[in-house]
């Protein structure tokens, strides 16, 4: 018995959805009946991801109310969902992505940085994401809002497994981009602005701009993002296909400007009204999905996509909850982040502390769906479907390896984080930007070792006296390294070493 899952009984979470019927028919079912419809049903998918949103932001992760910023949406969600208390991803918004879509280490794919324009490293043609595997079993798909895969045509969405795109292809702060090449006395070109994009499979080889992305539209993004995403899915609520709806929230990236609606809402600032929008917008999908009459018959799964961003923009950012670290660092605090998923009458709503990881998804969405994963390639992502649905007691996951451009620098195993390389914060307060600038130097070759449970600040290392643990996590370090003598790494992003 999984002794580290909290929460109520399958049969009270389908009273409370409105599924007695289903609950009594189920029941009354033979096993292998039951098994069948689980297994042939194909569920529609929303997805949502929000950008830097920290574990310690949220109401149901200890936030929220007490941060001075009500997110009860988002909370009501996570009492209806399987919540992950260990959701891990990786440090960064093109790195998590990246993972998420492909069932990989971003690392694979050249991706383990936050890409910025101009740089040759892209999402691959030959890449197979999510939404082409759900494609190859009958699925409709669709994306909206932040990519940040990459700009050329072959890593644009429509491109990779989407019938349809729109929202902004790089980064949420490029909105600022114009204006400060504006007071640099520097006129940007048209390929230089920030653009708001849309794009179709097979009509459009590259995504079209549909207007300039300013500061006034950072304000209402994420407004047309939820009126969209709420416009896809009555529309597609009674096709015969399922969908596959992902929706890549720009909340709460800096520079967080909201709507006129939640401008002043919260106490805190502009953070806290950025993190109470996220969370009406969030209300607004799922209100849509229950308006049309197919709660029980989707999948919901709500996500960061890294820790928060909080030293170079206070108070301007978030919090990583009782962790040490921040977007792009190598903490605890920069992987660990909210995660959940909902599925009425098959996932029991509960709070569990198995470990689970973003590239977790795409294998478990293969499980449940009948799609087929990849076997010509390393996938790290390990099927989770046994776990989520109640057939087994702990999760098949143990163990992560975290990248930093082309460098492994930590390995999570279990409650224990283990540290290849030491971080040293660059500065204080502004001009800390540990998200870019911290320090990473060799060890004196022994690793760090830091017990996250005992120690979630990382403030005391126990590698002298559990030197075990090298060999322990030297295993898992050892398997990757062989995948690698088949299938090399394409050069990771780098922005400073053009030695290669």
């Amino acid at each position: 018995m999984n002794t580290r899952r909290e929460g109520p009984s399958v049969a009270k979470a389908w009273a409370r959805s409105g599924c007695l019927l289903a609950a009594a028919a189920l029941a009354s079912a033979t096993p292998q009946r039951a098994q069948a419809q689980e297994e042939t049903a194909k569920p529609n998918i929303v997805f949502m991801m929000a950008d830097n949103l920290g574990y310690g932001d949220l109401g149901c992760y200890g936030g929220g109310e007490v941060r001075g910023m009500h997110t009860p949406r988002i909370d009501q969600l996570a009492s209806e969902s399987l919540r992950f208390t260990q959701f891990l991803v990786e440090p960064g918004c093109t790195p998590t992505r990246a993972a998420t879509l492909t069932g990989r280490y971003s690392i694979r794919s050249g991706l383990s940085l936050a890409l910025v324009r101009g740089t040759p490293n892209t999402l691959a043609d030959e890449e197979v994401t999510m939404a082409e595997m759900l494609k190859d079993v009958g699925y409709s798909t669709a994306y909206l809002g932040k990519w940040h895969l990459g700009m050329d045509p072959q890593s644009q969405p429509h491109n990779q497994g989407f019938d349809s795109y729109f929202g902004i292809l790089n980064s949420t702060d490029e909105t600022l981009f114009a204006e400060s090449m504006k007071r640099a006395g520097y006129t940007p070109t048209d390929a230089e602005r920030a653009y708001i994009w849309s794009g179709i499979a097979g009509e459009d080889e590259a995504a079209k701009p549909v207007r300039e992305y300013t500061l006034d539209e950072r304000r209402t993004i994420d407004v047309e993002l939820a009126d969209r995403a709420v416009g896809y899915i009555g529309e597609h609520a009674r096709d015969e296909a399922p969908f596959f709806l992902f929706v890549g929230w720009t909340r709460p990236h800096f520079p967080n400007y909201a709507s006129e609606e939640f401008d002043g809402r919260s106490t805190i600032g502009i953070y806290g009204d950025s993190v109470m929008e996220l969370d009406h917008n969030t209300g607004r999908v799922l209100d849509a999905i229950e308006e049309a009459g197919i709660e029980d018959d989707t999948i919901v799964v709500w996500m960061s996509d890294n820790g928060p961003w909080k030293t170079m923009v206070w108070p301007d950012g978030g919090s990583a909850g009782p962790f040490r670290g921040e977007l792009g660092s190598a903490w605890e605090g920069s992987i660990r982040t909210a995660g959940m998923i909902k599925w009425p009458g098959r996932i029991e709503p509960a709070k569990d502390n198995g470990m689970f990881a973003a590239m977790d998804f795409m294998p478990t969405f293969a499980s449940f769906v009948g799609g087929e994963m990849r076997t010509d390639v390393p996938i790290d992502g390990v099927d989770q479907s046994g776990w989520l649905l109640g057939r087994q007691d702990d999760s098949n996951r143990e163990h992560l390896l975290t990248f930093i451009g082309g460098d492994l620098v930590a390995v999570r195993w279990r409650h224990y984080r283990v540290y290849l390389q030491d971080v040293i914060p660059a500065g204080s307060g502004y001009i800390r930007m540990e998200c870019t600038n911290a320090a990473r130097i060799p060890t004196n070759g022994y690793p760090r070792v830091f017990n996250i449970e005992a120690d979630p600040r990382e403030e005391h290392d126990v590698g002298a006296y559990e030197t075990w643990m090298i060999g322990k996590f030297m295993q898992y370090v050892v398997q990757y390294v062989r995948t690698l003598e088949e299938h090399p790494n394409p050069p990771a992003s780098n922005f400073v070493d053009f030695g290669e």
